[in-house]
């Protein structure tokens, strides 16, 4: 199940809490954000692990700090999967969906 995240802090506490985390930065007015949210979730729900989510237009601030922190440009929509803090694989548009989130994991 995705979370929302709705703050740089709680942005910096779920990376510092979880040694594994997938967090996807989704705009609620592209259609092709709404496919990739859909597989984001698909994907959560099939292998029964927590995720969280942020929509760019209400958290820019929470998405902008995690294209500073990362060095990843800023893309809508945009999925990323960290390990022990770091990003170890992000995507953006038609290759979020379950099979490249399964890789990403692998």
């Amino acid at each position: 199940m995705a979370t929302k995240l709705t703050s740089i802090d709680q942005f910096k506490q779920v990376i510092n809490d979880n040694k594994y985390v997938f967090i996807m930065k989704h705009s609620n007015t592209c259609p092709i954000s709404a496919n990739a949210y859909d597989q984001f979730n698909k994907f959560l729900y099939e292998r029964d692990i927590d995720g969280y989510y942020l929509i760019v237009q209400e958290q820019r601030d929470v998405s902008d700090y995690i294209a500073e922190q990362t060095g990843v440009k800023h893309e809508s929509p945009q999925a990323f999967y960290f390990v022990d803090g770091e990003v170890k694989w992000h995507a953006s548009h038609d290759d979020i969906n379950v099979t490249s989130l399964a890789q990403a994991e692998e």
